[in-house]
C-alpha cells in the first residue's frame, strides 16, 4: 500500500500522451504517416523536461501509450507483425488495442531496436528526479492480431492453449464464435491502402462486450474481449475455481512490468474485469512490491466501494461524479447543489481515493469550442477539484496551456479532443517546449499565466495540511435559502478544510457573467466542536489562494452570525486561512 506520510494521497499525476509529448512537427496533415507528423520518444522527455515538471509540482508522471499497440506503420524491418489496415483506428493506432503486453511501441524509440532499454531509461530519469512512473494496464481487451514476440522465456501467449472450437470454456483466453468469420463493421474505410481482406476464424467477441461476429463501426472493433472465466451469454456464470488462465497471465504481465521500477499502474476499464481477479491479483503483487499504486478507471459509483475493498484498488476515477458535475458548471448549466449530492451520495467517505481531473485522454479539451472554450473558465473547478478533499488530482498534458484542438487529425475527427489515434503536434503544447528548451518561451503572456495558476495550485494543495490531509466540513446548508443575502445556492459553493493547526475557508462563484456581494456563515456547533475556536476572540482571515490580498479581521461570533462578507466577481474565489488574531 502507499506509504503512510501526510501527503499520501494528494498526488499531483501528470499524464503525458508520450507519442505527441515531445514531437516538434508541425506539418499537421490529415492522416499524416509517421514521418510526415512526427512522433515523440522517450528520449524528449530529457533532464530538462523532467526538472520542469518537478517544478511544477509533479509527484506521478503518467505515460500513456507505451506499450506496444496496434498501428500502421510498418515495422516489420524489426521483426514486428504489420496490423492489418481494417481492424486498426488511425495511422498511429488505439493504445488501448495492446498487441504484445511484454514490449514497448517501437514508435516512442530513436533506436528501435533498443526500445525498451530507452524506456528503462526514462524509468530511471523519472526516478532520479524525484517522480514516480505510472503506466496504463489494458486488461479487459487486447487488439484483434495479440501476438506477443517479445514474452519472457516460458510464458504462454494469450489464446495459444484456446480450444476455438468452444465458444466458452474457463481457461480458454479469448470467447469464440466457432462456426462464423469475424465481419468488418460497416462503414469502415481504411486510411492507406489494402494488399487483401481480413480474416479473422473463427470470430471473437469485440472488447466492449460484443458477443457477435459483426461489430457496428462505434463499437471496439479492434479489440478482442479477454476471458476472466466469466460465461457472459450465459447469465454470466463465473468459474473462478480453479483460478482461470487469464488470471495468471495477467499476473504474470503485471510482475513483469513492475520488475522493470514501473511505480504504478493505470487500470484502464477496470470494472469490465471481475473484481475478484483484482482482490486476487493486488494483493500477490504487493508482496513484492509493496508500495504499487493501482488506479482504476470506473464509471459505476454503486461498485466504488467494492473496488476499493475487495479489488484492493488505491484510486478510482471520479468521472461521473465531480467531474460530470464540474463540467456542466463551466458550460453554464448545471448547479453547485451537485457537488454536495457527490460528497453526500457518491464518495463523500472515500474522498482521499478518488482521483479528481477535469481532462485526460479520454475527454474534451476545457478551451475546445466542444467545452468551455476558455482554459480559464476551468480556475475554481480545478482549484476545487486539487481542495474538496484529500485525495490525488490529474493534469493532462497541455491542460496547463489550454491546447484547444479545432480540426480532425484523423479517425477520431474534429470533436475537441486531442487525438489519441494519429500522429500529430499539439501546437500550443509546442510552444512550451519551445524547440526542446521546455521553458515556455513561445508561450504568450495569457498562456504563461495560466501555466503559473496551476503550478501554484499544485504546490498550494501539498504544502497546506489542511488540504492534503484536513477534515471537510460543508456549509452550504447554513448559507442557502435566504440564510445569507444573495447567496446563489446554484452557483455559490462553500466548505471548510481543517487540522487542529490550520484552518482554511473555501468559497467560489461558479458564474461565468455575474458577481455575488454575499457573505458566508460557519455554524456555531462548527465553530467550536469541529474547529476548535473560541467565540469571543478576533480572528484573521487572510487569503492564501489564489492570490494573497484579501485579510478580514472578525470575532468568532461574527463569523457565526452575520459571517464573513465577500464580493465574488464572475469565476471568483477565495481560499481564506483562519488564525486567531
Amino acid at each position: 500500500m502507499i506509504q503512510p506520510d501526510n501527503r499520501a494521497h494528494k498526488l499531483i499525476i501528470y499524464q503525458i500522451f508520450t507519442r505527441l509529448f515531445g514531437n516538434q512537427t508541425t506539418t499537421n496533415k490529415f492522416y499524416g504517416s509517421r514521418d510526415e507528423n512526427g512522433v515523440g520518444k522517450f528520449n524528449d522527455i530529457n533532464d530538462v523536461a523532467l526538472r520542469e515538471l518537478k517544478a511544477f509540482g509533479v509527484t506521478h508522471i503518467w505515460y500513456t501509450g507505451v506499450i506496444e499497440h496496434a498501428t500502421l506503420t510498418d515495422y516489420s524491418a524489426y521483426g514486428i507483425a504489420v496490423d492489418h489496415p481494417f481492424i486498426v483506428k488511425g495511422i498511429a493506432g488505439s493504445p488501448y488495442a495492446v498487441k504484445d503486453y511484454y514490449d514497448v511501441n517501437p514508435d516512442l524509440a530513436v533506436n528501435v531496436k533498443e526500445r525498451f532499454q530507452e524506456f528503462c531509461a526514462l524509468v530511471e530519469r523519472t526516478h532520479q528526479h524525484g517522480m514516480k512512473v505510472l503506466i496504463d494496464f489494458v486488461p479487459n481487451h487486447v487488439a484483434r492480431q495479440y501476438r506477443s514476440d517479445a514474452k519472457p522465456s516460458g510464458a504462454e501467449d494469450f489464446g495459444e492453449q484456446d480450444d476455438v472450437s468452444q465458444a466458452f470454456l474457463p481457461n480458454n483466453n479469448f470467447y469464440y464464435f466457432p462456426h462464423e468469420d469475424f465481419v468488418v463493421p460497416e462503414g469502415i474505410t481504411p486510411p492507406v491502402p489494402m494488399r487483401e481482406m481480413y480474416l479473422e476464424r473463427p470470430a471473437k467477441a469485440t472488447g466492449n462486450d460484443v458477443f457477435q461476429a459483426q461489430p457496428s463501426k462505434n463499437d471496439w472493433f479492434e479489440t478482442v474481449k479477454l476471458n476472466y472465466g466469466v460465461d457472459y451469454q450465459h447469465g454470466r456464470v463465473t468459474y473462478f475455481d480453479p483460478i482461470p488462465s487469464t488470471w495468471l497471465k495477467m499476473r504474470t504481465v503485471l510482475r513483469f512490468w513492475a520488475d522493470q521500477g514501473v511505480d504504478g499502474f493505470r487500470c484502464d476499464m477496470a470494472e469490465m474485469v471481475p473484481v475478484e481477479f483484482w482482490g486476487w491479483v493486488i494483493p500477490q503483487l504487493r508482496e513484492s512490491h509493496p508500495d504499487l499504486i493501482f488506479i482504476a478507471e470506473i464509471y459505476n459509483p454503486r461498485e466504488y466501494h467494492n473496488y476499493l475493498k475487495h479489488g484492493h484498488f488505491d484510486y478510482l476515477y471520479d468521472k461521473v461524479g465531480l467531474y460530470d458535475a464540474l463540467r456542466r458548471l463551466m458550460e453554464g448549466r448545471g448547479t453547485v447543489e451537485e457537488i454536495t449530492e457527490v460528497w453526500q451520495q457518491e464518495s463523500g467517505d472515500i474522498g482521499e481515493h478518488m482521483l479528481r481531473f477535469l481532462e485526460n485522454h479520454d475527454e474534451q479539451r476545457i478551451a475546445s469550442r466542444f467545452f468551455a472554450g476558455d482554459a480559464f473558465v476551468a480556475l475554481p473547478a480545478m482549484t476545487l477539484s486539487a481542495t474538496l478533499h484529500t485525495g490525488p488530482v490529474m493534469i493532462y498534458f497541455g491542460q496547463e496551456v489550454g491546447v484547444a484542438p479545432n480540426q480532425a487529425e484523423g479517425f477520431q475527427g474534429d470533436d475537441g479532443r486531442t487525438s489519441i489515434f494519429d500522429y500529430w503536434g499539439v501546437v500550443e503544447f509546442q510552444q512550451w517546449v519551445n524547440g526542446g528548451k521546455f521553458d515556455g518561451g513561445a508561450l504568450t503572456d495569457r498562456q504563461k499565466e495560466l501555466r503559473y495558476f496551476y503550478q501554484k495550485l499544485n504546490h498550494f494543495s501539498r504544502r497546506h495540511e489542511a488540504i492534503y490531509r484536513g477534515g471537510f466540513y460543508d456549509l452550504q446548508y447554513v448559507n442557502i435559502d435566504g440564510q445569507s443575502p444573495n447567496y446563489d445556492k446554484t452557483r455559490v459553493y462553500s466548505y471548510l478544510r481543517h487540522t487542529e493547526s490550520q484552518k482554511v475557508l473555501c468559497v467560489y462563484n461558479f458564474d461565468r457573467e455575474r458577481s455575488f456581494s454575499t457573505s458566508v456563515r460557519i455554524p456555531e456547533g462548527a465553530w467550536v466542536g469541529t474547529l476548535g475556536l473560541d467565540l469571543e476572540k478576533k480572528y484573521l482571515l487572510k487569503e492564501i489562494f489564489p492570490e494573497a490580498g484579501l485579510e478580514i479581521e472578525l470575532s468568532g461570533r461574527d463569523l457565526t452570525g452575520p459571517g464573513v462578507p465577500l464580493h465574488l466577481p464572475p469565476l471568483g474565489f477565495y481560499l481564506l486561512e483562519i488564525n486567531v488574531k
